[in-house]
């Protein structure tokens, strides 16, 4: 797990131990019915299906196939949402970027600044060429979060639009 200082914000491993535990953020965050309106596929509603979140995005760094991080409030640790790169590639040099806030962390830019840490990151450490965006097209703030990080429109439909940003 790589930790980064993200100029306002600190990005770590989610946790679930003694000393930070976020099992409980997670689930307000993705019980929360703006959070269900856009990421139905996902039920995180109990500290067993929370645990077992953290859990997998441990996995995924193991396996190199995601990438994951808590956003952090850097003087409390407080989960303030989530940044991502996943369908790690390294043969093709891509992947796919992904994000949640908090009910409470929405509307500052801290996703926007935290994923674009993550997307130097991914193009400087991991070599990225490519870095594709999928959203609903009316979840208008995760559009508005793409459009800031420089994505444009690769296809678009009724369910589903996909950006990408480009190492040049």
């Amino acid at each position: 797990m790589v930790e980064i200082n993200a100029g306002k914000y600190y990005l770590r491993a989610l946790r679930a131990d003694d000393r930070i535990d976020d099992r409980q953020t997670i689930i307000e965050a993705f019980t929360d019915p703006e959070s269900r309106r856009w990421m139905s596929h996902v039920d995180i509603s109990d500290l067993d299906r929370a645990t077992a979140y953290i859990t997998r995005r441990a996995q995924g760094w193991a396996e190199e196939t995601r990438f994951s991080w808590a956003v952090a409030e850097p003087t409390t640790g407080d989960l303030l949402g989530e940044v991502l790169l996943k369908n790690v590639d390294f043969d093709n040099h891509t992947a796919e970027a992904g994000c949640w806030a908090h009910p409470s962390a929405r509307g500052r830019g801290m996703t926007t600044e935290a994923l674009g840490a993550v997307l130097r990151f991914g193009f400087g450490a991991l070599g990225l060429r490519e870095v594709f965006y999928k959203h609903h097209p009316d979840n208008l703030a995760s559009r508005r979060v793409a459009e800031k990080l420089g994505f444009t429109v690769l296809s678009e439909d009724a369910e589903s639009s996909v950006l990408v940003l480009r190492n040049a």
